[in-house]
């Protein structure tokens, strides 16, 4: 992204904020439906993430890249409205098999649109936790702070969430 953009939006300028918008509203939409698994929520997701760019663009320093800034307000705004709806309270079942499993998702996940439904059908948390681990990069520390948890809560919600998932593709690839 252009710094003369970021300057203009700073200045208050309506046509770099519209620029900004263009520019990021695809890529926050995406992230927002990955955690919320929801086009009517992701879209609220959106409009509150960029109306707290609008407000705040001027306390972004520069320090890391603008759309690693952007992408925190996108996750913060994702969890919070999860938080709101209380979708995050629900969390797949304790199964007696939690040992870590930072292994990435199997192969079949290379299918965008399988992975989306294997993604949808898992509930909120676990799916976020899935998505911030795998996608973000997030550790578990910043995974339980993000959601207000703990770093145990981050790790058995990825092991079942992967196992999880690894059955979903499984039974959709034997079904295709």
């Amino acid at each position: 992204m252009p710094e003369a953009l970021l300057e203009r939006a700073r200045r208050g300028e309506p046509a770099a904020f519209e620029q900004l918008y263009r520019w990021f509203e695809r890529p926050v939409f995406t992230l927002a439906m990955r955690l919320c698994g929801d086009r009517d929520e992701a879209s609220e997701v959106l409009q509150d993430t960029m109306l707290k760019v609008l407000r705040g663009v001027c306390d972004y320093r520069g320090s890391g890249p603008f759309w690693g800034w952007l992408r925190q307000i996108a996750i913060n705004e994702a969890l919070l409205r999860l938080r709101r709806g209380r979708r995050l309270e629900h969390v797949l079942p304790l199964d007696g098999h939690d040992a870590e499993d930072a292994a990435p998702p199997p192969p079949a996940a290379a299918d965008a649109a399988l992975l989306q439904r294997a993604l949808a059908a898992l509930p909120a948390a676990t799916r976020s936790v899935l998505w911030l681990y795998h996608a973000e990069g997030h550790t578990h520390e910043e995974i339980a702070a993000l959601m207000q948890r703990s770093p145990s809560f981050s790790k058995s919600q990825l092991a079942r969430g992967t196992r999880r998932l690894r059955v979903l593709l499984q039974v959709q690839e034997q079904s295709i």
